[in-house]
């Protein structure tokens, strides 16, 4: 199974997961010369940066550990983007991880995983 069906499975899994629990999926694999995000959605009155990782089993470490702290700087650039481009640069944003375990189908969904300050820190999980 290639890199791009696992994430493209995982994203769908986690956009179920994030409907279910009222939010709105605004973008999926929203790109721009920055980089991409993974969904963009709307929580209450919060604009949702979520990146997504998906796994089939812990071989290559868990899926979470794989925001790196370069990849974190990439979204928030790519969320920057989003913002300016479609005037929401008042808006409350937050930056969500969803670790996916394909296996299990599961998902571990970090809320405020990092903030836009955290752009090139080192990972606190």
């Amino acid at each position: 199974m290639n890199n791009r069906y696992t994430g493209i499975e995982g994203e769908a899994i986690v956009c179920q997961y994030m409907t279910a629990r009222g939010m709105t999926i605004l973008e999926r694999n929203y790109s721009t010369p920055q980089g991409e995000v993974d969904i963009v959605a709307m929580d209450g009155e919060y604009l949702v940066f979520c990146e997504v990782k998906a796994r089939r089993n812990n071989r290559m470490g868990y899926a979470v550990e794989a925001v790196t702290p370069q990849k974190i700087t990439q979204i928030v650039r790519a969320a920057q983007w989003y913002l300016k481009c479609h005037h929401k640069e008042n808006v409350d944003v937050r930056f969500d991880i969803a670790a996916v375990d394909l296996g299990e189908q599961s998902v571990e969904y970090i809320p405020n995983a990092f903030s836009q300050n955290d752009a090139g820190r080192r990972n606190h999980w």
